[in-house]
């Protein structure tokens, strides 16, 4: 509902910390480990590309050269429906962050 208010008025949502700030275990989740696989790809990958593919922009922090190539090697692949759909489920509809609360 957020993403689409923003698009509305000509802005594009950005990823906070698109990797939970080690607030979850991400890159241990089962189901982006199983979609990285079939794909040859790191579970951070596939967070990364799910959100890409969703227009949503991401900047991920890291100070490791090699973690920076291997975050901006994601574009080689497109997640299908059905994948897209599996990492959805992981969705709580809540902030990690607190930024607002209901």
């Amino acid at each position: 509902e957020l993403q689409q208010t923003l698009v509305a008025h000509g802005t594009q949502m950005q990823a906070w910390s698109p990797f939970t700030e080690g607030k979850k275990q991400i890159f241990q989740e089962p189901i982006l480990q199983a979609v990285g696989e079939k794909y040859g790809k790191t579970a951070a990958q596939i967070a990364l590309q799910y959100l890409v593919q969703q227009g949503i922009g991401v900047i991920p922090k890291s100070s490791h050269r090699e973690r920076m190539i291997e975050n901006l090697a994601i574009f080689d692949v497109t997640l299908n429906r059905d994948d897209m759909a599996r990492i959805q489920q992981l969705e709580t509809g809540k902030t990690l962050f607190g930024w607002y609360e209901d």
